[in-house]
């Protein structure tokens, strides 16, 4: 039987370091040993190098045997009913007895394998936790501490009270994974870390997945020898032997981390991790000097207190984030009652503190149809107007927040002690109007534990890498950035941001309505003068102008053999200007009817209103001789006497305007049609009742298919083709009147199509 390690043996180098695959090292740590069996299977599989430390039974004669072959026959059938079950009670261990020894067997799956991980007894007891006293210690730490970090430093004295570490850290990770230690309980002769920086570098990716997926980590002694996991080499299965080991607690760690704890001179870790909302929101890393290997209940106790820690993390961030919304809001409900209750509050802002408050800014500034409104701590006006004209085309129609305006802005690094960070709002009442919320650059000094920018440097070869040596203070200033803005406080300005718009477009309303009800007036007033020059034209006019016709009537009749020729002739002529300006009166006077008197529709059948027409139309259509051909009509909602006038004028020009010596045929068609098919009428919906008049007379150029619905269009001289140019124009605003429209199409000396057009229901 042929025997093979499965160990990693890649080599980290500069260009790998991101990606090494630390979850399969193929070798553990020594404090215990490992087998693995095929799941469903009770063949042993995989075993550590060590097994004969502590079994007697070297790997040679363990491989490839059924664990009932090493282990009691009771034991082992015990053992397989408690893997059977569907979840693994990872939290009790089972226990197997070998040459009068005990040993915590923690069990996982890992893939197709179920892993057991045997650790002996330190001192032959379970070391059961008191739960209840644990329990009882945490209720009495979360009752009197104030806030998150007050728990955090009473979690790390009782964590390093339970497992006896030297030093307990409670490690915060920043949006880039940089941790910060923000509690340390340690043993007094130790220099602190409390406060200290470490780059994400010190954990990498891969690191911070692991810690995800198996939030407790411990190594017992950072000088081990790593012990080879080996396997049965079975040349004819080319499958992959590696074994994932994620969640062991048994894995042997990367080299360069071993390398970076003992350049920190530590012995011994373990390592809890804090995660909220599956991310990793910090450790519990507890350090000691010494080799240390911590029992398994021992390990759970400890395991408890990141649970209860990571239990209270949402709940009091949530907490200290509503008293300073609670702060904030009320800032807002000031300022918003300012802002309605102010006639002018642009002005009004340069006092109100509460716009301030709002959103804990220094400095605000409105940028308003010209004009800058300032509050608090700001640059200068030429700086403002800048900055409102770089943001304005950077962030067009949209809100804008950072603490760290250089980032962006490049000339934010001259005025970031006013304006390190901003939270903008663009307006939309004209060009770089905004609000724009400031707040001043905070200095700060950063304590990181050794050069940040020296966290992994080249060994002397060149190519492999080392963690940093140094873990001596090195101090950063940050320049340029402001504290960040917390959620209430965006919110906050956001919310009054959109209170300030509506506001505008509230005055802005109100001043087109007060234009409208101006405008409204003058309106009035023309058309009640219109109605005077209606009365006008129906009364006072048409009685001078029949006076004209009979006087002019009667000197032509009377005293005709004494006037001479010239005397007849401009008499003749006054009265048939007379008659034509009659004429005109009483079109407008149609025309203005068709528009203002009162519309009562009715359910009327068409048919019957051309019969009428055509009754009343009757001597000019023999008189001409004309043929008419109608089609069956519909029944529809109509102005009776309107749509009479309607087919009155269109039958009327049909009959008029016709070529010398030819009789008029005029046929009527209907049909319905959809709004696509009405040429020219983007407004139309829906679908309509198509009636079209045809006629063979003159016609007119298609230029004019548009134009002749116009007031006073005429396209014939008045002495061939009598009439005002007003019918069309009444033919326009009647349709009007039904939702409808009129169109027309000709071929100059052809004929012409007049097609009306009503709404189907």
């Amino acid at each position: 039987m042929n025997i093979k390690d499965i160990v990693n043996r890649d080599i980290v180098n500069l260009t790998n370091c991101e990606s090494e695959p630390i979850h399969i090292p193929g070798s553990i740590q020594p404090h215990g040993f490992l087998l693995g069996i095929k799941k469903g299977d009770s063949r042993i599989e995989f075993c550590s190098a060590n097994s004969a430390e502590y079994m007697g039974i070297g790997p040679e004669k363990v491989l490839g045997k059924d664990i009932s072959e090493i282990f009691a026959e009771e034991q082992a059938s015990r053992f397989l009913l408690y893997t059977s079950e569907e979840v693994i009670d990872t939290a009790k261990p089972f226990v197997f007895e070998l040459n009068g020894t005990s040993f915590n067997t923690t069990v996982h799956q890992s893939g197709g394998n179920v892993i057991m991980e045997l650790e002996p007894f330190p001192d032959g007891t379970l070391h059961l936790p008191n739960l209840y006293t644990q329990t009882r210690n945490f209720v009495s730490i979360m009752e009197k501490s104030s806030g998150l970090l007050d728990l955090c430093q009473e979690i790390a004295d009782e964590t390093r009270s339970i497992t006896g570490y030297d030093r307990v850290m409670i490690y915060r990770f920043d949006e880039q994974y940089n941790g910060e230690v923000i509690a340390e309980s340690r043993r007094e002769d130790l220099v602190s870390f409390a406060n200290q920086k470490y780059p994400h570098t010190d954990i990498p990716a891969q690191a911070r997945e692991l810690y995800i997926r198996n939030p407790l980590r411990m190594i017992a002694d950072i000088s081990y020898t790593p012990v080879p996991l080996l396997t049965i080499d079975d040349s004819a299965e080319k499958g992959n032997h590696s074994l994932d080991l994620s969640l062991s607690i048994l894995r042997s760690v990367s080299p360069m981390h071993i390398e970076y704890l003992k350049n920190m001179g530590v012995g011994a870790t373990l390592t809890i991790s804090l995660l909220q909302n599956q991310k990793l929101w910090g450790l519990i890393a507890c350090h000691h000097y010494a080799p240390k290997v911590l029992p398994h209940y021992t390990r759970l106790s400890a395991l408890l207190q990141g649970h209860f820690l990571t239990s209270q993390i949402a709940v009091r961030e949530v907490a200290e984030e509503y008293n300073i919304g609670e702060e904030v809001d009320k800032a807002l409900v000031d300022a918003l009652a300012l802002l309605h209750e102010t006639e002018n509050f642009m002005e009004a802002s340069h006092q109100s503190s509460s716009l301030l408050k709002l959103a804990n800014a220094s400095g605000a500034a409105i940028y308003y149809e010209g004009r800058l409104y300032t509050n608090g701590v700001v640059p200068s006006e030429a700086e403002l107007l800048d900055l409102f004209r770089f943001l304005s085309n950077a962030y067009p129609n949209q809100t804008f927040e950072t603490d760290n305006l250089s980032d962006v802005y490049p000339d934010a690094k001259g005025i970031s002690k006013y304006a390190a960070g901003v939270v903008y709002h663009s307006m939309l009442s004209g060009e770089n109007d905004g609000i724009i919320w400031l707040r001043q650059e905070r200095i700060e000094t950063i304590n990181w534990a050794g050069n940040p920018d020296k966290a992994i440097l080249p060994n002397e070869d060149g190519v492999r890498l080392s963690p940093r040596k140094s873990f001596e203070l090195w101090m950063e200033i940050v320049k340029d950035k402001s504290a960040p803005w917390r959620k209430s406080e965006i919110n906050a300005a956001s919310s009054f941001s959109y209170a300030l718009q509506k506001h505008i477009n509230y005055r802005v309303i109100r001043t087109q309505e007060d234009q409208n009800r101006t405008l409204n007036e003058e309106l009035r007033l023309a058309n009640k003068e219109l109605s005077n020059l209606n009365w006008i034209s129906t009364h006072d006019l048409k009685e001078p102008l029949r006076k004209i016709q009979i006087f002019a009537s009667k000197v032509l009749d009377r005293e005709d053999p004494d006037l001479s020729v010239q005397v007849k002739d401009s008499v003749e002529r006054m009265r048939f200007a007379a008659e034509k300006m009659q004429l005109l009166i009483e079109d407008i006077l149609a025309y203005s009817k068709a528009g203002t008197m009162e519309k009562t529709f009715l359910l009327t059948d068409l048919n019957d209103v051309m019969r009428n027409v055509v009754s009343e139309l009757q001597d000019t259509i023999d008189e001409k001789g004309a043929t008419l051909h109608a089609d069956k009509l519909p029944t529809l909602e109509i102005i009776p006497f309107q749509v009479h006038q309607l087919f009155v004028n269109l039958i009327s020009n049909a009959l008029k305007f016709i070529k010398t010596d030819e009789r008029p045929d005029i046929r009527i068609t209907t049909d319905v049609v959809d709004a696509a098919d009405i040429p020219a009428e983007k407004t139309a919906l829906g679908r309509y009742h198509a009636i079209a008049f045809h006629d063979n007379g003159i016609g007119f150029e298609a230029e004019y298919e548009n134009r002749i619905f116009d007031i006073f269009q005429r396209l014939h001289p008045a002495h061939k083709y009598p009439g005002t140019g007003i019918g069309l124009a009444i033919c326009k605003k009647i349709m009007e009147n039904h939702a409808g429209f009129i169109g027309a199409r000709s071929v100059f000396g052809e004929g012409s199509v007049f097609t009306i057009y009503f709404p189907v229901a």
